[in-house]
């Protein structure tokens, strides 16, 4: 099932039909960027970046990072305000905004005849808010990144009595950052995914299922204890454990108001032990089809 929301309206509608092969490389469309997800390596991405250029035409950049640059986060340890869950973006994580604004300036050379370049940003996970922060923090940015897609990010930061995992970040993103009412020249598409419904660590659930999709002939099955471990997941990001979510980000958190937001059923959040058919990510073909429209542009 494919959802499309705007401004907190729900429409259900169909899945919409993309004709672009590689064959239709005479039309220019906007560059991508994608900014990578915590621990997630420039290479992860690989496949992706190659069906959006061969299968759609969109000549796409990953900003270069590895699982081993995310201990420069480390750093943070050292900050008062980390333990007291106000830390700062910066210098935390200059050297990932660093890597992204490297990356645009390559996107743009992609479109090197156009004299005002326009482009994408593909933020994945944590890289959704990144994208937020790099405009932020470079803001003559607003004036070549015409769209921002996020992909599982958790935007909001959790409520009072939860520990931000983040330690603050979160909540600077949301109160200084960007957000879609606020700048209408930039168009923000949020996708969710609905792989797993969490369950709470003890006791019964309001649910009586934690597989990707239900129907009302389906027979009652028992609470799973992946399901109940996925749920403590969730509650540390929006507080609660029974809640739909990609397996990592609930689906709540991973909407913006404002933006397009989309929710996607069995999509799984990340590329590490997805699998297009059995696991499928937001980048497998059959999750890639639902969003791609927004970049053909």
């Amino acid at each position: 099932m494919w959802k499309e929301m705007k401004v907190g309206l729900c429409v259900s509608v169909s899945p919409p039909k993309c004709s672009i092969s590689s064959s239709n490389y005479n039309v220019n469309y906007r560059p991508a960027v994608i900014l990578p997800g915590l621990g997630n390596n420039s290479s992860d991405y690989k496949k992706l970046k190659e069906s959006l250029k061969d299968k759609y035409g969109v000549a796409t950049v990953v900003a270069k990072v590895s699982r081993v640059d995310w201990l420069r986060n480390a750093s943070g340890l050292l900050d008062s305000n980390y333990w007291s869950g106000t830390l700062k973006p910066t210098p935390i994580l200059l050297w990932y905004l660093k890597r992204v604004d490297d990356a645009v300036e390559e996107a743009k050379q992609l479109s090197s005849s156009n004299p005002s370049p326009h482009i994408s940003f593909i933020g994945h996970s944590a890289g959704g808010w990144l994208a937020r922060l790099y405009i932020q923090q470079f803001p003559a940015s607003l004036s070549h990144i015409s769209l921002l897609l996020t992909l599982g990010t958790p935007h909001l930061p959790p409520p009072k009595g939860v520990i931000d995992q983040t330690r603050g970040l979160l909540h600077y993103v949301h109160q200084n950052c960007p957000k879609p009412l606020h700048h209408p020249q930039l168009k923000y598409v949020c996708v969710a995914g609905r792989y797993i419904e969490g369950a709470p660590l003890f006791g019964k659930s309001n649910t009586d299922s934690d597989i990707v999709t239900t129907t009302t002939t389906a027979p009652p099955r028992k609470i799973t204890l992946r399901a109940r471990i996925v749920g403590q997941g969730y509650k540390q990001v929006c507080g609660k454990a029974e809640v739909w979510g990609d397996g990592i980000v609930p689906e709540e958190s991973a909407h913006l108001e404002g933006a397009i937001n989309i929710s996607l059923d069995g999509i799984y959040h990340s590329p590490l032990a997805s699998d297009d058919h059995f696991r499928p990510w937001y980048g497998s073909p059959a999750a890639l089809d639902q969003w791609v429209q927004h970049l053909l542009i």
